[in-house]
């Protein structure tokens, strides 16, 4: 109606960045700071597209830093339907066996939507859907020891497979399509979530964006 305030919508915030820049600790950050107001998140790693049809030793062969190993456009219909306000199933991804997890997520909408991954601004769909983009650039050899500590302690890799894999498809992968695409970033921090003065300068940022956007 004439006169009416524009309804508001969810704040939608992307975070990106290379493999072990830091940018899961933000987000983690990010999603603890805004959790009395409410916070929705969305992790590409999620959207890995189901390989289980695929041996064992064939998964083991998958460039997982490519854009098409992710079930982008899932990812961006789960994107718009939180953004007009409506819950979404989202999918699950089991690192260990390289394949898709039988567990779905409900998520709800809340005021703030925050998508992280390291291709999420490679793809303009995705990119046009955000009010906020943050990539976190972060040196390459601490990247890399940050990857190598996850991987052998959380998805039970040996450090032969991690520094082959990073040799023969992430960093070739990063400079392809995930260094390139920080110029779409409104802003650039280094180190994630270790560093401070970002985290607080996002939260700034995201908390003035905050009913201020308007329905599409």
């Amino acid at each position: 109606m004439a006169g009416e305030e524009a309804k508001s919508r969810p704040v939608v915030v992307g975070i990106c960045g290379g493999t072990g820049s830091g940018k899961t600790t933000l987000t983690r950050r990010v999603v603890e700071a805004l959790s009395a107001t409410g916070v929705a998140l969305l992790q590409q790693d999620n959207y890995y597209k189901d390989q289980s049809a695929l041996s064992p030793a064939e998964r083991d062969k998958l460039n997982f830093d490519h854009p098409d190993a992710v079930e982008m456009p899932l990812l961006i219909e789960h994107v718009r339907r939180l953004r007009a306000g409506e819950p979404v199933s989202r999918p699950s991804y089991d690192f260990t066996a390289h394949r898709r997890a039988a567990e779905m997520v409900e998520v709800a909408p809340y005021p703030v939507l925050v998508v992280e991954g390291i291709l999420i601004f490679a793809n303009e769909d995705l990119r046009r859907l955000m009010d906020l983009k943050v990539f976190v650039d972060t040196p390459a050899d601490l990247r890399f020891i940050w990857r190598l500590k996850r991987d052998t302690e959380d998805r039970a890799r040996t450090v032969e497979s991690v520094v082959h894999q990073y040799l023969s498809t992430v960093r070739p992968m990063h400079l392809e399509f995930v260094e390139p695409s920080k110029r779409f970033a409104d802003v650039l921090i280094s180190e994630g979530g270790r560093n401070q003065a970002a985290v607080d300068l996002v939260l700034q940022k995201i908390r003035s964006l905050a009913g201020r956007v308007s329905a599409d």
